[in-house]
């Protein structure tokens, strides 16, 4: 069984005992979250596609871990003006396990 969810912007394909990593959710490491934006739903056999949710679908899963990503470097460059900036940027993000599916 599986599903598609949407959170941050971004979807997401997540089967019971997986672990993603989302957009930063607000919550301590070892509670729980739920996705209701549920788009789309399989249990092998039948597909049931929302539009635009599914309804009665939620997913649920336990914070892992909360952290920052790798850094990218965000260089702008003007050749023969002088002109140079260098920025740095960690996105935050959250680390979810999904315990089950519950439809």
């Amino acid at each position: 069984m599986y599903a598609v969810v949407a959170t941050g912007g971004k979807q997401y394909k997540v089967a019971e005992g997986d672990v993603l990593r989302v957009e930063k959710i607000n919550g301590e490491v070892g509670s729980t979250v739920a996705f209701d934006k549920v788009l789309l739903l399989s249990d092998g056999e039948n597909v049931k596609i929302g539009q635009p949710e599914v309804d009665g679908v939620t997913v649920h899963g336990q914070i892992v871990d909360q952290g920052k990503s790798k850094k990218i470097i965000v260089f702008k460059y003007k050749r023969r003006k002088r002109y140079r900036r260098k920025q740095g940027h960690r996105q935050p993000y959250t680390a979810v396990r999904i315990d089950r599916i519950e439809a």
